[in-house]
């Protein structure tokens, strides 16, 4: 009689704040165990040398989703959960993106017509407010955070997505009422605009210029003005896709003055620059998102915002279009940067470019690395315990890492439906090797496990903020005791 449905032996458990050599039972899709030595269950896994991390949670992605210009995403929800699992996620949260005119409560059963079916690992969804009237803010929004929608986005920018000041005061003083979490996309619109008019009126409309568009003083005068308004009416937000020093420095500012201000940054903002905007021909157009990578010591900028905890989420911003007249050209084969389709692929090589080049270069700690891509996100998003963590009673979402193993990042070995990665050639050190959702293997020797539509939509509760900013308050680890040493940076 097994004591198990699985258990994992051998392996490293690794958590936000510990270390430990044990091994876990998991039975109905939960972790019930952890212990030196269990006793016997259907079906035993040996991860000797290998670490065990909590599922990654993805929680900035854009699925089957309509641009505000019309673009559908080149993933579908098969296509990209499939993806993530590869990278090592077992959730994912995208957005149920609302367009002016639209019913927020239409939006999201649209969104479940499309996940339901095809989502391989967990799911929930953000909501995008673009059109806050006195329905949506009076009905439909507060019924839909009841009812597990705990967080939502709003735009300072785009046309067909952009709130003015007095109407991100309605919305973010709704969401202090209800108790949810304001995402927001944190860039001067005028700036934007007048700055646009001016290049094309003296015809500078490579790819190149989109970044020139998008001024770094742009996103911090934005960002600015969003803490600002938040802090009128003492409502937590988090400043998404964080691009810039000036930007983080006003995230920071916030934190020290005790503020509840959050921040999210993505693998654009590492590992590119304003300069793959500037490739021959169109090939700039790869690398268009908003806000755009910018350089060097932009960069530098952000790892010490991961470091020191100004950034308490790591997500990939994952905005597929394929670059063809379907996506990034769209407008025709050589467009002017303000007709190509913004965003870039990134679910599934968020967690491998981390761990690589942060926790194997000494940059962060293995423990920050799980706090960043799963934890945080976890408590954030009102997903934590069940998730982000290994303890007992949390959800069996375990994936198996090997931190020696080395690759070589192609297109060809992905599996979303971009057709080409920002990240082609890198080499990476640590990969996922299995990927167990609530205790079902997903991936196993890199190939896919379950069947479309065997993924679970989650509800979500409401946020958690009781820590003090920079770093959320740490979790209690009942597995603690066991002793282990803590794993140095650059394991």
């Amino acid at each position: 009689m097994s004591d198990y449905d699985l258990a994992i032996r051998g392996g490293t458990v690794i958590t936000a704040s510990s270390a430990m050599s044990c091994d876990i039972g998991v039975k109905d899709g939960e972790v019930v165990a952890l212990a030196k030595e269990l006793g016997p269950a259907a079906r035993d896994i040996d991860a000797s040398g290998k670490l065990i991390l909590p599922g990654g949670i993805e929680g900035h992605c854009h699925i089957e989703q309509v641009s505000s210009t019309g673009l559908m995403t080149s993933d579908d929800f098969e296509s990209a959960t499939i993806s993530a699992a590869f990278g090592g996620n077992t959730t994912v949260i995208p957005f149920a993106a609302q367009h002016r005119g639209d019913s927020l409560r239409q939006t999201v059963e649209d969104y479940h017509a499309c996940a339901g079916p095809k989502s391989v690992i967990d799911y929930g969804y953000h909501l995008i407010v673009s059109d806050p009237t006195p329905e949506v803010l009076g009905q439909e929004l507060p019924a839909l955070i009841k009812a597990g929608f705990t967080s939502f986005k709003v735009y300072m920018t785009y046309d067909a997505l952009r709130l003015d000041d007095r109407q991100m005061l309605d919305v973010l003083s709704t969401a202090r009422r209800e108790g949810a979490l304001v995402m927001i996309h944190a860039e001067n619109h005028e700036m934007i605009r007048w700055l646009t008019e001016k290049l094309v009126d003296g015809s500078n409309t490579a790819p190149k210029y989109h970044a020139v568009s998008h001024s770094r003083l742009g996103e911090s005068e934005a960002t600015h003005r969003a803490i600002t308004l938040s802090q009128l009416v003492d409502t937590p937000i988090l400043i998404v896709h964080v691009s810039s020093e000036e930007a983080t420095s006003e995230i920071r500012r916030a934190q020290d003055n005790g503020l509840k201000v959050y921040g999210e940054t993505c693998p654009q903002y590492l590992f590119l620059t304003a300069e793959d905007l500037d490739k021959q021909g169109m090939e700039g157009a790869k690398f268009c998102c908003s806000p755009p990578p910018r350089d060097a010591d932009a960069q530098e900028a952000v790892w010490r915002g991961l470091q020191n905890g100004t950034f308490q989420v790591f997500s990939s911003d994952h905005a597929p279009y394929r670059f063809d007249e379907t996506g990034k050209l769209s407008a025709g084969p050589n467009p002017p940067f303000t007709k190509i389709a913004n965003g870039v692929p990134g679910i599934e090589l968020r967690l491998p470019l981390l761990f690589s080049e942060g926790v194997r270069k000494g940059r962060i700690d293995i423990h920050k690395f799980v706090e960043l891509t799963a934890t945080n996100v976890a408590r954030l998003y009102g997903l934590f315990p069940r998730k982000g963590t290994i303890a007992v009673g949390a959800d069996a979402d375990l994936v198996l890492w090997d931190p020696d193993l080395e690759r070589t990042v192609r297109y060809d070995d992905l599996h979303d439906r971009a057709g080409y990665t920002p990240y082609e050639g890198m080499t990476l050190t640590g990969w996922p090797v299995m990927v167990i959702n609530r205790g079902r293997i997903v991936v196993e020797d890199n190939s896919l496990q379950v069947a479309p539509g065997s993924g679970k939509f989650l509800p979500r509760e409401l946020s958690r903020f009781a820590a003090p900013l920079g770093r959320l308050e740490p979790e209690v680890d009942p597995a603690r005791n066991f002793g282990a040493p803590i794993l140095p940076a650059g394991r």
